[in-house]
């Protein structure tokens, strides 16, 4: 029941966070942008700007499917971000700019996080199923559901270490837009109101996660007394 309520809570609130992005998305996605120029135009800008000329931009399906690869040094934007001439096509745009600046400069966090990467891959993959099987034969093998847990924790501090990580790109996309003189003063109220709430997201996914791991260290931790 404990669980059930947890999940619901954040499921609940994940929805709301989501529902608000998607709304100012809509909103600032009509609104134009004082320059006129695209959100693959701003991230080619910011990129020439910091000296980065190995950086790749790109185009991917779907909506809110804007990231960067640091593995092959990609800004991979979605159409409406890449072709859209908005305040929301800037502000992504050079969000996702600002993860390029970060592997260029050896940003501490994304190597954290990027080092992280493999092991979370692996643990995401395997980690319900040792849970469940953990659960399942608590009193006769209790090291199972450790186990799971600490397959878990992987995914949680990945989650905290994403944090850092989103917010810095995002100040340093923000610095730049107002520097630029790519947004106006106005407009950059509201890029850095779409950047706050899609940085959200991640603190809410954090939070789930961590609540998550204490659910189970708690039964763990229950039955064993």
């Amino acid at each position: 029941m404990m669980y059930l309520i947890i999940f619901g809570f954040f499921m609940l609130l994940s929805w709301l966070v989501q529902s608000q992005l998607k709304s100012k998305f809509a909103k600032y996605s009509k609104i134009p942008l004082a320059g006129g120029m695209t959100g693959h135009e701003v991230a080619a800008e910011m990129l020439r700007q910091n000296g980065i000329h190995d950086v790749k931009i790109g185009s991917v399906q779907g909506q809110l499917t804007d990231h960067y690869n640091p593995a092959n040094r990609t800004i991979n934007l979605s159409p409406e971000v890449y072709q859209g001439r908005s305040v929301m096509s800037a502000a992504v745009a050079a969000h996702e700019t600002g993860h390029a600046l970060q592997h260029a400069h050896a940003y501490a966090w994304l190597s954290m996080r990027s080092a992280l990467v493999p092991v979370v891959s692996i643990s995401s993959r395997w980690v319900q199923w040792v849970l469940l099987a953990g659960i399942l034969l608590i009193n006769v093998f209790p090291q199972l559901l450790l186990i799971g847990i600490i397959l878990f924790a992987m995914t949680t501090i990945f989650s905290f270490i994403t944090l850092p990580v989103e917010f810095d790109a995002s100040r340093r996309a923000l610095v730049w837009l107002e520097s630029s003189g790519i947004v106006s003063s106005q407009q950059h109220g509201m890029a850095k109101d779409s950047l706050r709430t899609a940085a959200m997201t991640y603190v809410v996914a954090a939070l789930a996660s961590l609540a998550t791991l204490m659910y189970y260290l708690m039964i763990f931790l229950g039955r064993r007394d």
